[in-house]
């Protein structure tokens, strides 16, 4: 186990250099404080790779992510930007769809995602060359093919996903030798984490995803629209986190 855990960092990291390598201050991690968000966020600080890290406040989030990003900066310093909607488009689809209008309909639920984390993200990556993803291949079906370095369509950007060869139970083990901070919400079955509203615990045997807007037509794609894969009908894409 050691040395497979040794192996996969040695990959990650000559990923994480060569992206920084390739282009500089012209390069972004955007995280979503997911486990493997955890790693990477230790890797790049532990070897001063001087890497940007964004993450996105959605306004949403549960309790337990702001602890995390505490706990990142007591361990770190300040080394995440925290990126924010814009107030005004908040503020105009609260007075039209309600406070909680994502529960209504997909579309409503696609709007707020688009304003929360999308518009956000699109901001971010303004500018850029390159991105940084935590994406692992054993997540979903559609991410099984992930490359190490991929074209990004949608945002004209270079992808590097340095995590896409490790698995679930390699991202615990190393967070539990390294002693890192997470999510509490791991503790109480919350697989994947969004914000609050959005996110649920799951039982034993359902799919990871299922914990995000289970509300919805299980045939809609568990999505947010984050990491789509073309730019034809984006809008009505979904992405993942992280």
């Amino acid at each position: 186990m050691e040395g497979s855990m040794n192996t996969l960092i040695h990959e990650t990291l000559l990923l994480l250099k060569e992206a920084k390598h390739q282009h500089a201050d012209k390069l972004i991690y955007s995280c979503s404080l997911s486990p493997q968000g955890m790693v990477l966020i230790d890797l790049i600080c532990q070897h001063n790779l001087a890497i940007r890290i964004v993450t996105l406040d959605t306004g949403r989030l549960p309790k337990a992510t702001y602890d995390v990003m505490d706990a990142i900066c007591e361990r770190y310093g300040k080394v995440i930007d925290i990126c924010f909607p814009n107030a005004e488009e908040v503020e105009v689809m609260v007075k039209e769809d309600g406070i909680n209008g994502f529960y209504r309909s997909v579309e409503n639920r696609k709007r707020c995602c688009a304003i929360r984390k999308i518009h956000p993200l699109q901001k971010v990556l303004k500018d850029q060359e390159a991105w940084i993803t935590g994406r692992r291949k054993d997540e979903s079906k559609s991410r099984s093919g992930i490359q190490a370095i991929e074209d990004d369509p949608v945002y004209g950007l270079k992808k590097y996903n340095p995590m896409r060869n490790w698995t679930e139970k390699d991202v615990w083990a190393y967070i539990r030798e390294h002693e890192l901070p997470y999510n509490a919400l791991h503790d109480e079955f919350y697989v994947s984490i969004g914000c609050d509203c959005c996110t649920r615990a799951i039982s034993v045997g359902e799919d990871p995803r299922s914990g995000r807007w289970w509300w919805e037509n299980k045939d809609t794609l568990v999505e947010c629209g984050l990491h789509v894969s073309s730019l034809k009908g984006r809008e009505n894409k979904s992405i993942d986190d992280d």
